[in-house]
Formats: structure tokens, C-alpha cells, sequence
């Protein structure tokens, strides 16, 4: 595999076509420096009280599997990933780290899964504008058992302040509505690297915990 650059990295990025950067994905996000991947995982694995061998995870916008391979460090085991990209699957079930992985285009169908049926819904690197809307919180909720933790990330670029407000708002909403209650919420100042910086300015970040009633 080529040398990447930082512009490399930045151009497809900002690009978000999927299906072309495969291929370079996991490379770029080690030259992002991107830390959403391990701090989800250990933010679920702080609190995670059941037997991990057995839990059922799903894994929403799974990519190729980083979120997965982060998670089995933490002894889970069992994983069903869900992503809209046929290159990103193709690479995520080479790993052998899935039991089932689905194309499936989020938005505002559910997900193609039955409802309430995994231990933990987890959902990295997809919760930003021009990628998925707010509602689609709402299915990671759906496929989650009671008790169960669900896990989400956001990014607190320029471009994705106003729909980091409203996925707050939604997840403040459905606390009050009854369906779960939060568990915590983690920020860190140095998420990743800014892509639309010039490779020396770091964005930050929040990871969302919440418990399903």
C-alpha cells in the first residue's frame, strides 16, 4: 500500500465517498491520529456488567471493522455490523470478526434487524451532517434490549456544531420520553486531527452512553 499524506487523507475525507476510500480507510484514520474507535469502546466496557462472551453487539456504520477489533480487546465477542459502503463490508468481513454484516443505508427506515435484541448498539464516525440524520438514534435505541447500552459518537467540527445540537436535543428528548436514561457523556479535546485544517489543529469530541429503560 502507497505512502499516504495528510492531504491525502483530507481530500477523501472531506470527499465522504465511502466506496473509493475504503480501501485507504484504516491507514487514514491512523494518520487522523482518530481516537473515537477507542474511547467508545472503553467508555461501553466501564460499564458493561454482563458476560461479555455471550453479549450481542451491533455495530451501526461498522466500516471495516475498527470499532469491532477495539471492542474484542474489551472480551466481547459477538458482532453483527451494519454499514451503507459494499467496499467497507467487503474488508470487515474478511476479518472474520462479524456473525452477520448487512448493507443498509441509514436514515429514516429501521434497521434491517428485529427489535430489541443486542446488549450493545454502538454507532462511531457516522453521527455528522451530510452522513446520517438525528432520527436514526431513535433505531439504535429500537435494537437495543432494556438494559442495554447504547453508544454514540460525535465530532465537534466547524461544519457540525448545529447538528451536534440537535442530536442533543433528540437524545434529551428521548430521556424524557421515557426510552433511556444517560450514563454518561465523555468529551476529549484532541478527537482527531482536522481535516479541514492544514494537519496541525485537532478537533474534539463526545462520546454518549446511555442506558435503555
Amino acid at each position: 500500500m502507497a505512502t499516504r499524506t495528510f492531504e491525502d487523507v483530507k481530500r477523501d475525507f472531506l470527499k465522504s465517498n465511502y466506496s473509493t476510500w475504503a480501501e485507504n480507510y484504516e491507514q487514514d484514520m491512523q494518520i487522523l491520529e482518530s481516537s473515537s474507535q477507542r474511547l467508545a469502546a472503553n467508555s461501553v466496557s466501564a460499564h458493561f456488567t454482563g458476560d461479555r462472551e455471550s453479549a450481542a453487539v451491533l455495530d451501526v456504520a461498522c466500516g471495516t471493522g475498527l470499532v469491532a477489533e477495539q471492542l474484542r480487546q474489551h472480551g466481547f465477542t459477538h458482532f453483527v455490523g451494519v454499514d451503507g459502503s459494499k467496499s467497507m463490508l467487503e474488508i470487515a468481513r474478511k476479518k472474520g470478526l462479524y456473525e452477520d454484516l448487512k448493507e443498509c443505508l441509514l436514515g429514516d427506515q429501521p434497521l434491517p434487524l428485529p427489535k430489541g435484541s443486542f446488549d450493545v448498539v454502538i454507532i462511531v464516525a457516522a453521527l455528522m451532517v451530510d452522513h446520517v440524520p438525528v432520527c436514526v438514534v431513535r433505531h439504535l435505541c429500537d435494537a437495543c434490549k432494556p438494559g442495554g447500552y447504547v453508544s454514540m459518537v460525535c465530532g465537534h467540527g466547524y461544519n457540525n456544531l448545529e447538528y451536534k445540537a440537535d442530536l442533543e436535543r433528540e437524545l434529551k428528548e428521548m430521556e424524557e420520553e421515557g426510552h433511556w436514561s444517560c450514563v454518561e457523556v465523555l468529551e476529549s479535546e484532541n478527537w482527531a486531527r482536522s481535516a479541514s485544517g492544514a494537519g496541525d489543529t485537532y478537533t474534539s469530541g463526545s462520546v454518549y452512553l446511555y442506558k435503555k429503560v
